[in-house]
């Protein structure tokens, strides 16, 4: 089979990552790429003891291993999720007041809207790209929609938004994205500014502004932009895709199974392919010393394909139990987005199946998926529908 050689960085591996993931499990479950200087855990077992851990996997370092955002200074471009107790303990205890599942389910009316606003031109054509026509600018408009942007602005915040999260795993920032979130932090700031001129309001910006400073709140709104919105882009794009690889399941689905169809799709091809952590201390794990101040690689994906807690893990399964999944992370950092991301993800999936026949079809020549060394997606994904009557 070859040496083992895995780095989130490589081509192949954005592709199809799950037969090195498979190896890593077994040949090398605690993996150490000299090159690029990390270490990566790949079994369910080691990612969930990792992952709460936060006194010996430090989050302070940031979430991914891009030397551009990798650092002491993580926190001031990455908020909430390069924090440590006892300011992430701080902060999250103020922004969960929004994100309860009983105050995102009040957004679903609205949700749908926002759905059924991009959804149905692109039906009127019958042909459309589901990456960038539906799936792509859905998030953006609710963050937009939490945050008291006037509707007016969205499509401003939405272009340079998608902008700004153009994913080239390895090459860096681009001075187009750079522009892009310059643009957005002048826009963000400026309108802080004049909503502080009023009263506050029922949105998440009047919660962020009782407690925060004005670039404390851009920060977090940023981080909104990328992982706020790319989780359920993604999750909806491979939703879409692997249930037209898997027809028999695509059928349940259909059928009204969408919480199902969800949560598997979540197991399966996790949005988030992999978090990081700073080793605050050495360690010993399988037999290998890791030493203090070591990048660890936490492999979501792969701790989702685990054999040893999911039988047939690489089987589309929608009748399979995925409460073991760790993708939204497990602990302090279980993402506090979760129960919004499922709710657009059911929302978005109900219209589709509402509106459209089981019998889609996919261009596998025109699927792109992104260079990302921890976002799993698609950056297009062509799709041909046959409307129902409804």
């Amino acid at each position: 089979m070859g040496d083992l050689e895995f780095s989130p960085f490589d081509r192949a591996i954005h592709e199809d990552p799950f037969s090195v993931y498979t190896r890593l499990r077994a040949e090398a479950p605690i993996y150490h790429n000299p090159d690029l200087d990390f270490w990566a855990l790949s079994r369910h077992a080691d990612v969930t003891a990792a992952l709460p851990d936060s006194a010996l996997y430090s989050n302070a370092y940031g979430p991914t291993l891009d030397k551009e955002v990798w650092g002491s200074d993580a926190e001031r471009v990455l908020s909430i999720v390069a924090m440590d107790p006892p300011r992430h303990t701080a902060l999250r205890a103020l922004i969960n007041k929004w994100f309860t599942p009983r105050r995102v389910a009040l957004l679903e009316d609205r949700i749908r809207e926002i759905a059924l606003g991009h959804l149905e031109p692109a039906l009127e054509r019958g042909a459309f790209d589901f990456a960038t026509d539906f799936s792509g600018p859905l998030p953006l408009d609710v963050i937009s929609e939490m945050i008291g942007v006037p509707d007016v602005d969205k499509a401003f915040v939405r272009n340079y938004g998608s902008t700004m999260m153009i994913r080239r795993a390895g090459e860096g920032v681009s001075d187009e994205q750079a522009q892009a979130g310059m643009t957005l932090i002048e826009y963000y700031s400026a309108f802080i500014a004049e909503r502080r001129k009023g009263p506050l309001g029922d949105d998440l910006l009047s919660v962020l502004m009782t407690e925060l400073g004005d670039g404390e709140i851009v920060a977090f709104l940023l981080l909104l932009i990328g992982a706020g919105s790319e989780t359920t882009t993604h999750l909806l794009g491979s939703a879409w895709y692997w249930a037209w690889r898997f027809p028999d399941e695509r059928e349940k689905a259909f059928s009204g199974r969408i919480k199902d169809w969800v949560e598997e799709t979540l197991r399966y091809d996790s949005p988030a392919a992999g978090v990081a952590r700073r080793l605050t201390a050495d360690h010993e794990l399988h037999g290998t010393k890791i030493p203090a101040g070591a990048r660890m690689w936490l492999l979501l994906t792969s701790a989702n394909r685990d054999e040893r807690v999911f039988p047939d893990p690489d089987r589309f399964d929608l009748d399979r139990d995925t409460t073991a999944m760790v993708t939204f992370g497990v602990g302090r950092h279980y993402c506090v987005g979760s129960a919004l991301g499922r709710l657009e993800a059911k929302v978005a999936l109900e219209a589709l199946v509402a509106r459209v026949s089981s019998a889609y079809e996919i261009d596998p020549a025109g699927i792109r998926r992104l260079r990302s060394s921890n976002v799993r997606g698609f950056a297009s994904l062509p799709t041909v529908v046959e409307a129902r009557s409804l």
